[in-house]
């Protein structure tokens, strides 16, 4: 018979308060919570005792919206993020890694995570010619921490064949200084550019599958609700999923899949669908999840489109990605074919169009138990919110975003559209499920960094803010929103993010109980271990 394990001496939230002191696990199970005796007595004789020596435990987080394949890549490229301190620090960090790696032929010099706005040396975005110091043989490119804007070396213009008569694109830019392309592209300018650039082979995608979620198990996760199908334009989608399903057969797969499968254009969703991908179609270990769809662009690059002009650039109101026909026609059909759909919306005006979109949708095809999301969530108002809860949507909130966006939100969207923006806990208290991720690569998936910031909203390093205080989360809700709120986001609340019995064993074992510590601590609580379906999947 399969043995029943023991974890006794613990501290342990399972979903519900108060803590108890012991689960037991059976074949991948819970299937006992409470006391230490109480759990003894459930496992019989023949058990496994653990003892967690009085470490806290809750179940595994669940990052309800991020790119796994773009952070196997990103891990895969010059890390950018650690050295975004200054311009040249980041060349630096660019030139060390292009001596540090033997390249197959073809490939470019790739980085990601830079900021302009830390460098000390330097009041711009890199340039061209900033890259051309890394190499004016091998084309480099330099992704923008946002994932919104990029740069390129002089060589990459070149093999792109970029000049200063290339027309501009629909829902992009392409930089030009003193009429010449500057290496700068946005947004949708940077399609062709991600196209130039080789794609791997299955081989190397589930390498970078399989890195990002070792680094992810290191910090707790064991659930990912990921968009993969756009990191690599050439890549297919057929070949991301076949990838995911032989790491599960290899036993390789560490992280649960829930795909947010992104497609821009009606063919291609429906070839999906018609191939029966459908939400919910797959496994425990690699599902398929709602359809993914961008609707503008990001706060920081000041291409989330508002439905006023930037209060720092009255120039601009940023850049929709799709036209409203667009947004109705897709969502239109994903909601009549049974998929649930998720889509990214930071700025009002596109979560107006979002918002009709569904509401569209849903009348002409109503449904029960839809669960359509809005990723992100950012600037909204009083309006908006109402029409959230009353067409009953899943928000996927990123509490991490605070640690920067504290810095500019005000800037950017003015006080008043600001003062009604981020505004997750007036949703949560009108019964809106919203569940909590990282977005990363954007963000590293630092978990426990997301529930600090959910519960103190402020600035992680220097505790700046806090931004709209009433706007916090309780320890509790913080945690939830990584679990049981991001479980609801995938339909799975009764199969995992609680410790209770018959639920998935995936759990995290904390250095540290988060319902004692000091509100600025929660950041350096350290993971000791990670468990995905009672297998132990990371260890300090």
């Amino acid at each position: 018979s399969i043995m029943k394990t023991v974890y006794y001496n613990g501290t342990v939230y399972t979903g519900a308060l108060p803590l108890v002191q012991a689960f037991v696990e059976e074949d991948g199970r819970f299937v006992f919570a409470g006391t230490n005796e109480e759990a003894r007595m459930a496992a019989g004789e023949q058990a496994e005792l653990i003892d967690l020596e009085g470490r806290f435990v809750c179940s595994g987080f669940n990052d309800s919206h991020m790119h796994l394949l773009g952070f196997g890549s990103a891990l895969n490229s010059a890390q950018l993020a650690k050295h975004t301190e200054s311009l040249q620090d980041m060349v630096a960090c660019l030139k060390e890694f292009a001596a540090s790696r033997t390249r197959s032929a073809g490939a470019w010099i790739m980085g990601r995570g830079w900021n302009q706005d830390y460098f000390t040396d330097a009041d711009r975005m890199p340039d061209r010619y900033d890259l051309d110091q890394v190499s004016t043989e091998i084309p480099v490119c330099a992704v923008r921490a946002c994932g919104h804007c990029l740069v390129v070396n002089s060589k990459a213009l070149e093999v792109l064949g970029v000049t200063a008569e290339t027309p501009q694109p629909e829902g992009g830019h392409i930089g030009i200084e003193h009429g010449e392309p500057d290496g700068r592209f946005f947004d949708n300018a940077m399609d062709p550019v991600y196209a130039a650039i080789p794609e791997p082979d299955k081989a190397e995608v589930k390498h970078m599958l399989k890195m990002a979620c070792k680094e992810l198990n290191r910090f707790g996760v064991t659930s990912s609700q990921t968009d993969d199908y756009c990191t690599f334009r050439k890549v297919p989608w057929s070949v991301v999923n076949e990838a995911y399903r032989e790491l599960e057969a290899e036993g390789e797969l560490t992280v649960r899949v829930y795909e947010q499968s992104n497609f821009t254009d009606l063919d291609s969703l429906k070839e999906f669908v018609e191939a029966g991908n459908v939400t919910g179609a797959g496994s425990d270990f690699f599902k398929i999840g709602p359809l993914k769809m961008l609707g503008d662009g990001a706060l920081g690059a000041r291409t989330a489109f508002l439905s006023q002009p930037y209060a720092d650039d009255p120039s601009t109101c940023g850049i929709p990605v799709f036209t409203q026909e667009t947004l109705d026609t897709m969502i239109g059909y994903a909601n009549e074919h049974r998929m649930q759909v998720a889509v990214h919306s930071i700025g009002d005006a596109c979560l107006d169009r979002v918002l009709h979109a569904i509401e569209k949708a849903l009348e002409e095809h109503p449904r029960e138990d839809h669960r359509h999301g809005i990723v992100h969530c950012q600037i909204t108002r009083p309006d908006q919110l109402k029409k959230i809860e009353d067409l009953n949507l899943h928000v996927y909130a990123q509490s991490i975003f605070l640690d920067y966006d504290i810095h500019i939100v005000e800037d950017r969207a003015g006080e008043k559209l600001a003062s009604t923006s981020y505004n997750w806990k007036t949703l949560m208290k009108h019964g809106v499920s919203v569940s909590n991720g990282s977005d990363c690569p954007v963000e590293l998936p630092d978990v426990l960094g997301g529930i600090q910031c959910a519960v103190t909203r402020k600035t992680l390093k220097d505790q700046i803010g806090p931004y709209l205080p009433d706007q916090a989360f309780t320890v509790q809700e913080a945690i939830d929103s990584f679990t049981t709120r991001s479980a609801e986001g995938s339909f799975e609340e009764n199969f995992k993010g609680r410790i209770a019995p018959g639920m998935a064993a995936d759990f995290v074992v904390l250095d540290q109980n988060l319902f004692e510590i000091p509100e600025n601590a929660i950041k350096d609580v350290k993971v000791c271990g990670t468990y995905v379906a009672g297998k132990k999947v990371y260890q300090m």
